[in-house]
């Protein structure tokens, strides 16, 4: 097996642009290579998302039903109880989820709720599983608690390129996200960072939202790519849904531009074939959510997921194995 290419921090424009518009059985080819360099082919982190608060966020994110700026009328709930999580989690790890990721619909979270926050963490780790949270803006003092309290992994989404972003949100900036990444990483907490395509944007927005991931100081550790799932009464509900080819375009780049990162195929796989999926596996993405539910949104059964899986030869990554090479 050929050695890996060193990794690179100093993409250009014009570099990934080429690599996302060469011929498609080339761009596929060419991400195969390097997820074979740097991954097993045949294994999928398999990853669980529990929503710990719900509803009544103050950011107006187009996309979310969980914005209280939207008109989806969901409500706002408080934060759930520790015990409930832990409990939760142990189903996710009988299962087979290996990482276990919490997220609460705020623009930051207030500090009588880190106390809890610290708990669920120590209670996951106790299961031996890996651990991540989603619950916008820290401060500095929030990092370093999350981080004693043995956090593995933070997710904070750019959502999609700066050029793009404002006709997305409004409440906070781009420079706020990079702001947020760059805190958690440099607390050293594992940085899990990707957007959401299908918004709308241009070809080249979902160029540029890779490319600033991947001219990071350090790539993400993982990397989530969203499909919209258009929820009614949001601002995004009717909005023309994206060329499946693009999608797994978006797949590959990712891949080649960060190829140590784990690609999760997120949200959006209720609307996708398994054919769709099983490309999205040959270009490169490497990790999946299970369980039914994402957060407020709808995703597949498990035991579908399980059937593809099967049928493909995949095998769920086991705990403490990142499928690495």
């Amino acid at each position: 097996m050929l050695d890996a290419a060193p990794l690179r921090t100093d993409w250009t424009r014009e570099e990934a642009e080429a690599l996302y518009n060469q011929p498609f059985m080339d761009l596929l080819f060419q991400a195969q290579s390097v997820h074979r360099q740097n991954f097993d082919p045949n294994q999928v982190q398999k990853s669980k998302l529990l929503s710990i608060k719900t509803g009544g966020c103050a950011e107006d994110c187009a996309y979310c039903s969980q914005s209280a700026r939207n008109g989806s009328q969901l409500s706002a709930s408080k934060l759930i109880e520790v015990e409930r999580v832990i409990s939760e989690a142990r189903k996710a790890k009988e299962g087979g989820a290996t990482r276990y990721c919490m997220g609460a619909a705020w623009r930051s979270p207030k500090d009588r709720d880190m106390a809890a926050l610290e708990a669920m963490v120590h209670g996951v780790k106790e299961l031996g599983m890996e651990t991540c949270m989603t619950l916008g803006m820290l401060e500095d003092e929030q990092v370093f608690r999350l981080r004693d309290a043995g956090l593995d992994y933070y997710n904070h989404n750019i959502d999609t390129s700066e050029r793009y972003y404002s006709e997305i949100i409004t409440t906070r900036t781009f420079a706020d996200r990079i702001d947020t990444l760059n805190r958690v990483r440099e607390a050293g907490i594992k940085v899990c960072a990707g957007g959401i395509v299908g918004m709308g944007e241009q070809q080249m927005d979902r160029i540029d939202m890779l490319l600033a991931l991947a001219t990071l100081e350090e790539h993400p550790d993982s990397v989530p790519v969203n499909m919209l799932i258009p929820i009614a009464d949001t601002p995004l509900a009717d909005v023309q849904k994206l060329d499946p080819i693009e999608f797994v375009r978006t797949i590959a780049l990712a891949r080649i531009l960060m190829p140590k990162s784990h690609v999760r195929l997120s949200a959006g796989r209720t609307d996708m074939t398994d054919e769709l999926q099983a490309m999205c596996f040959f270009a490169g993405a490497n990790s999946i959510f299970v369980g039914d539910t994402l957060l407020t949104a709808d995703n597949p059964e498990e035991d579908h997921d399980q059937a593809l899986f099967d049928r493909l030869g995949i095998q769920a990554m086991a705990a403490g194995c990142d499928g690495s090479r």
